[in-house]
């Protein structure tokens, strides 16, 4: 019995000396690791994450610069809006790219396999960019429209065909309404060239159609008198930003000659002087008797009527 008690002891003794000496073999490889990692990989993640603060100092800086640009346009609300958005845009998407590189080389730091990860997010972005190439293309033709400023809302441009007031503008789509009152949708991707009438000024051009039995000399002083007065009246003095340009001759059609007057008015504010040029040359052309031009077309069908018999 006592050499049993003994035996059983002793193998106590060694199971717990083997114990003992597998928690040893433990915390040396785990001192081992740990100097490994600090002498080699920590200064790799350090490096890593230095360079990442910086690149966002970069992209910070430059999103300032342009959130400082847009507290500064304040005459132009919509521009400021715009330049706000673009930072938002740049600021978010550079800080997204910047996380993912940064994941990326902390996991290689760690040993982990990278090859399914990326695989995975290959066929993924593969996927999203063979069925989203429309949404990709309209979203950055619509960065590009903010940066270069082309248009804002509230200017009258011809885009894709149309033409009308920019209700609406973001990254994605362009809001026109013309002038039937219709409301277009146009993605941002099928916009390639702008023509901005809202931009510094806009020329408002009126062709003015005389009887060629008129004068042409007096019928130049007429206009250019007129004109000339809509651009002293005061209700004009501030949208009309040069004198009227009253040229000649502009065609002749048959019994039509055509006389071009143009005016240097404010943006959007043409209908307005237009109106009252149209009034005025009307009232100035009774006064001095000169008659307006007629479609010769029409000369000859009242002509017919008036010479045929009555039965």
């Amino acid at each position: 019995m006592f050499l049993f008690t003994l035996a059983s002891q002793d193998v106590t003794d060694l199971a717990h000396d083997d114990a003992l000496h597998d928690f040893h073999d433990v915390v040396r490889l785990w001192h081992s690791d740990l100097l490994s990692f600090v002498h080699g990989d920590l200064p790799r993640m350090a490096i890593i994450i230095v360079i990442a603060f910086v690149l966002a100092r970069i992209v910070g800086f430059f999103v300032n610069r342009m959130r400082d640009l847009a507290d500064r346009q304040t005459e132009n609300p919509q521009r400021a809006s715009e330049l706000r958005t673009v930072a938002a845009i740049l600021r978010a998407t550079a800080y997204g790219i910047i996380g993912f590189i940064v994941l990326l080389h902390i996991l290689s730091v760690f040993n982990i396999n990278l090859t399914p990860l990326l695989a995975s997010a290959g066929v993924v972005g593969v996927g999203i960019g063979l069925g989203a190439q429309s949404l990709f293309k309209d979203v950055l033709n619509g960065i590009f429209i903010l940066i270069e400023n082309q248009y804002n809302v509230g200017d009258t441009v011809r885009i894709a065909g149309l033409t009308g007031t920019v209700e609406d503008l973001t990254l994605r789509v362009t809001t026109l309404r013309d002038a039937n009152g219709a409301v277009h949708y146009i993605p941002n991707s099928q916009i390639a060239t702008v023509s901005n009438t809202s931009r510094d000024f806009t020329i408002a051009t009126l062709n003015l159609t005389v009887d060629a039995s008129a004068n042409p000399d007096r019928v130049l002083d007429i206009l250019r008198s007129t004109a000339l007065a809509v651009r002293n009246d005061s209700a004009f003095q501030q949208i009309a930003l040069a004198d009227p340009v009253v040229p000649g001759v502009d065609a002749i059609a048959g019994r039509v000659v055509t006389y071009p007057v143009s005016i240097r008015v404010a943006v959007n504010q043409k209908d307005a002087i237009l109106r009252e040029l149209r009034r005025r040359i009307i009232q100035a052309f009774e006064q001095n008797a000169i008659p307006l031009g007629t479609d010769p077309n029409n000369i000859l069908l009242m002509h017919h009527e008036e010479n045929k018999p009555s039965s």
